[in-house]
Formats: structure tokens, C-alpha cells, sequence
């Protein structure tokens, strides 16, 4: 179901912030603890930065806008922030915390997003629809994308986060499923999507106090 005319305006101011800050912050997360656990190959490329346009991945941007306006699941994605494994310190499991650094940095921007939602009713008090509209959807798209992200299937941060705290031998054998990381999306969103929605609206009532 698409949005009412006048959720669409709250929508889009909530998807630019996120292109603006959600997405670099999420990718200079994992540059950061990339780069904090000894590999310096997002530094020399730059995305140790919060800077947009170098973290923009145009069809991700444009996926996140029209997801937000469809009002369902949001998804989307910046450019892939470059790792090499290899100067990690820790091995597989220094690859996990990487991948794990950017979910992470999403469940804390909902956390800060939600603050004044918690004000505004522990106080009752009256603020325009927009600026509440902008507020709840600052939430949910990083709620959503908190659990998108953490999805155990490739190519997704939680995929990486597994194999990291897997045995060798498990995580070999799982590694010939890569290249069918697309159609394993599809096939977690057909059989299981219906419960990523009430488990995001429970994240969400969790941190707003509601």
C-alpha cells in the first residue's frame, strides 16, 4: 500500500537525511572498525568519511526513496565499503565485527531518533505532523534496515557476521551458496517477511516507549 499525499513529503525528508547520514554512517562504520582492527584499505579510498558522495550507490538510493514511499519494508544500500580480510587482525572473526559495525551504527541512529519521540510523550507535548512523521520514519528506516542488513544470507552484513563465528569447515561449505545471494533474498522476503514488519513495529514500540 502506497502512502497518503501527505505522508509523502515526511517520507522523502526522512530518506534524504538517510542518504545524507544513515547510509554514510553506516559505511563508515565498518571503515572505522576496519580500519581500528588494522586494515587501512577504506582509508586510502577515502570512505573513512561521513562524507555522502562518497558513500552514494545510485541504484540503492533510488530503491531506498521508492520503498520508503511504498510504505512497506525499507531496504537499500550504499556503495560496499572495500575490506581486505586478509590485514584484519582477529581473522574471520575481525571480519565479523566489521560487518557487524554498520547494523550496529543503524539500531543507534533509531535509539537517537527516538529520544524526542519519547519526550514529545512523556510530555504530551504538540508538534506539527510533519516533524512527527520525519521522526517516526528516522526510526523505522533504521529499524528495517537493522534487520535487513543483519539477514544471515549473502550478500548482507549478517552472512559475514555468521560465517565470522563458524567453524572453519561450516563456513567453507556455506561460502558455495555466494553466488545465489540473490535469490536466497527473494526467498527469505517470500517465506519470511511477513514477520520482519511486526518484529521492526516491536523494535520500535521498545524504543519510543510505547
Amino acid at each position: 500500500m502506497s502512502l497518503d499525499p501527505q505522508d509523502i513529503i515526511p517520507a522523502l525528508i526522512a530518506a534524504g537525511i538517510f542518504l545524507l547520514i544513515g547510509f554514510p554512517l553506516h559505511e563508515a562504520s565498518h571503515a572505522f572498525m576496519a580500519d581500528l582492527l588494522g586494515d587501512r584499505t577504506a582509508r586510502y579510498a577515502g570512505r573513512l568519511s561521513l562524507n555522502p558522495i562518497v558513500h552514494f550507490d545510485p541504484l540503492g538510493g533510488i530503491i531506498l526513496v521508492a520503498s520508503a514511499l511504498y510504505g512497506g519494508f525499507i531496504i537499500g544500500w550504499a556503495k560496499p565499503t572495500p575490506v581486505n580480510p586478509v590485514n584484519l587482525r582477529g581473522g574471520r572473526r575481525g571480519e565479523a565485527w566489521v560487518a557487524a559495525a554498520g547494523p550496529v551504527s543503524n539500531l543507534l541512529m533509531a535509539a537517537i531518533a527516538a529520544i524526542p519521540i519519547r519526550l514529545l510523550l512523556a510530555t504530551g507535548t504538540s508538534v506539527p505532523d510533519m516533524v512527527w512523521l520525519v521522526l517516526a520514519n528516522l526510526v523505522y528506516f533504521n529499524i528495517f534496515l537493522f534487520i535487513f542488513n543483519l539477514i544471515p544470507v549473502p550478500p548482507l552484513d549478517g552472512y559475514r557476521v555468521l560465517v565470522g563465528f563458524l567453524d572453519v569447515r561450516t563456513a567453507y561449505r556455506l561460502r558455495q551458496y555466494e553466488q545465489y545471494g540473490f535469490v536466497l533474498i527473494l526467498v527469505v522476503f517470500l517465506l519470511g517477511g511477513q514477520y520482519l514488519v511486526p518484529i521492526a513495529s516491536s523494535i520500535y514500540g521498545f524504543l519510543v516507549g510505547v
